[in-house]
């Protein structure tokens, strides 16, 4: 068992009825029982966590607790940083919405879910917080044993990202040079604005007209502000795009086409 500090945990009361009630990790009972495990811990539906500045989002966590005595409650929470104690980053700030169903079928286990709203602006106030945060999950069973696993999954949040095309001249005659610039930028949750991504490689993609896929020409590094700039020679009309795969800590990004009339 641990005391944690007053952060907005749930306690999701396992009954069949599956009752919320809000409260703070701090466990009065008695050590930890080593016969409760965790799984099929999930967090938004195993997908990654994308955020621009402003951005508002919901964000699950689903999760099986169990134990042979049986599950009297439950809670999760993420957490980034190097360990619990010393995490920069929590979630939930705030009491979210979850519920915890003991199913008659599996009376010793505990399908466990929490809806975590999230406000880029208000709970990410630094950009070393990208990456992969872990997820917290404990439990209480009916005899009063009180277990926590700091690491029970894993979760990324991720910087949006943004990036332009503009191909000229339209329209061309064909195998002249056509000129593609474009700029890559993300999201800078510390200023709450986008800035240019600079020293990442974009690949500059290419679909004939009347077709519906895009075949790759080349790959180009940004440049200072996240700039982008190459040549290609104009062979048949069909739209140019810049595509961004993302990094760890970056979103992925896909630009509209860009249309050029070769004549």
């Amino acid at each position: 068992m641990r005391i944690r500090p007053a952060v907005a945990v749930i306690f999701l009361t396992a009954t069949l009825s599956a009752s919320v009630l809000p409260a703070t990790a701090q466990a009065s009972g008695t050590a930890a029982a080593d016969d409760t495990t965790f799984s099929n811990v999930v967090v938004n539906g195993g997908k990654d966590i994308v955020l621009g500045p402003t951005t508002r989002k919901t964000v699950t966590i689903t999760w099986t607790a169990h134990d042979p005595e049986g599950i009297a409650a439950s809670w999760a929470y993420l957490w980034h940083g190097p360990n619990t104690d010393d995490a920069d980053g929590i979630l939930p700030l705030y009491p979210p919405a979850g519920t915890c169903v003991v199913s008659s079928a599996a009376p010793t286990a505990a399908a466990c879910k929490v809806s975590i709203a999230v406000s880029a602006a208000r709970d990410f106030d630094h950009n070393g917080l990208a990456g992969a945060w872990k997820v917290l999950t404990g439990a209480q069973d009916t005899d009063d044993n009180w277990t926590e696993t700091d690491v029970a999954g894993t979760a990324n949040f991720k910087r949006y990202a943004g990036v332009t095309v503009n191909a000229s001249p339209e329209p061309v005659k064909k195998g002249r040079t056509i000129t593609v610039t474009g700029k890559l930028t993300r999201a800078n949750w510390e200023s709450g604005t986008y800035t240019g991504y600079q020293g990442r490689p974009v690949q500059l993609q290419f679909r004939k007209k009347g077709s519906s896929v895009y075949t790759a020409l080349k790959t180009v590094t940004t440049g200072v502000g996240g700039k982008l700039r190459t040549t290609t020679k104009a062979k048949t009309d069909g739209y140019y795009r810049f595509v961004f795969t993302g990094t760890p800590t970056t979103g992925p990004s896909t630009a509209k086409g860009d249309f050029v009339d070769v004549r």
